[in-house]
């Protein structure tokens, strides 16, 4: 029977999952740490490897002789060397729409929770000194307002239908994505970035993550001054360093950021002392029942890979695998 190694900590019901396969017959190694070094050395003898979103590096696969598949606990892999499994023949499985819903939902919160300046109205109450900021007026309503959203796929598109709810405008840039293949006629495809950011009051980004920053200081320079910012994608899409100097001149009002260049992230006073960044642990898809879907996907995945029975839409480098 096939061995599996269980990268990651995993919800209660991927953990009673792990047990009936075990009764069943395979093996499984499962350990909770989430550092490439934690696994590295038990990858020598198995056939799949389950992984949250800790690295894997080609000098760790040159010791994976027997591995056939890789399953992501997710839909990102930047931290996965792709190149070294293409070259290995080893799959790459990604799990199927299971936190589309949660991520929309937490870019919605981040755009309604900057436009109501929930971070500052929070300290006013705290301290009464403070009180009197109500007065300043700096909350907005969302109603009426310009959403663009960059990367238009699940979450994107799910963003989208509550936007709209909120009687807001929508647009959407995707390059990926062409126009007979537009899945919203709805919403307004922008073609370019830069017009869409120069029409836009608010941007939600859904995107992975590339050699370099997709909103940087030229894209910055494109936007209306007090744009709202929300990020749910990954960390590196935006330079931060850019986004305090967007802070600071007032380019941008308030920034939602869930994910960051580094994790935990190491950028000291510059961001974590604002009142006009709103921070979270990277969670958007981190509900109880999302997570609870995840790792329920992602072991399946590895053994419908095994078995000949996956899903070929959840392999990421079917391609290479020919």
């Amino acid at each position: 029977m096939s061995k599996l190694l269980v990268a990651g900590k995993l919800h209660p019901a991927g953990v009673s999952r792990i047990v009936e396969l075990e009764q069943e017959g395979y093996s499984i190694t499962y350990i909770e740490d989430i550092t490439e070094e934690s696994y590295a050395g038990l990858i020598s003898d198995v056939d799949a490897l389950i992984i949250r979103t800790q690295p894997l590096s080609s000098e760790t696969l040159d010791n994976a002789s027997k591995l056939k598949v890789v399953s992501r606990h997710g839909v990102g892999y930047d931290a996965i060397d792709l190149n070294a499994l293409n070259s290995r023949k080893i799959a790459l499985t990604i799990v199927g729409d299971v936190n589309s819903v949660s991520v929309a939902e937490h870019a919605m919160m981040q755009l309604l929770a900057c436009a109501k300046h929930v971070i500052r109205g929070d300290r006013s109450v705290r301290d009464p000194s403070k009180w009197n900021w109500r007065n300043q007026l700096e909350q907005r309503e969302i109603s009426g307002s310009n959403l663009l959203i960059v990367g238009f796929g699940r979450a994107g598109q799910k963003l989208a239908q509550m936007a709209k709810a909120f009687k807001m405008s929508v647009s959407a840039f995707d390059p990926y994505i062409s126009p007979e293949q537009w899945p919203d006629n709805d919403v307004i495809r922008f073609s370019d970035l830069a017009q869409g950011l120069a029409w836009a009051d608010c941007l939600s980004l859904h995107v992975p993550k590339s050699e370099k920053p997709l909103i940087n200081v030229a894209e910055f320079a494109q936007m209306k001054p007090g744009m709202i910012i929300a990020n749910t994608s990954r960390g590196g899409v935006i330079c931060e360093k850019a986004l305090v100097n967007a802070l600071k001149s007032g380019k941008v009002q308030v920034a939602g950021l869930d994910v960051f260049e580094e994790e935990p992230p190491s950028f000291g006073e510059e961001l974590c002392d604002r009142d006009d960044v709103l921070l979270s642990p990277h969670i958007a898809g981190l509900t109880d029942k999302a997570s609870e879907r995840m790792a329920l996907a992602c072991i399946e995945n590895a053994i419908n890979y095994l078995n000949g029975t996956i899903n070929p839409n959840l392999i990421v480098n079917k391609e290479a695998l020919i």
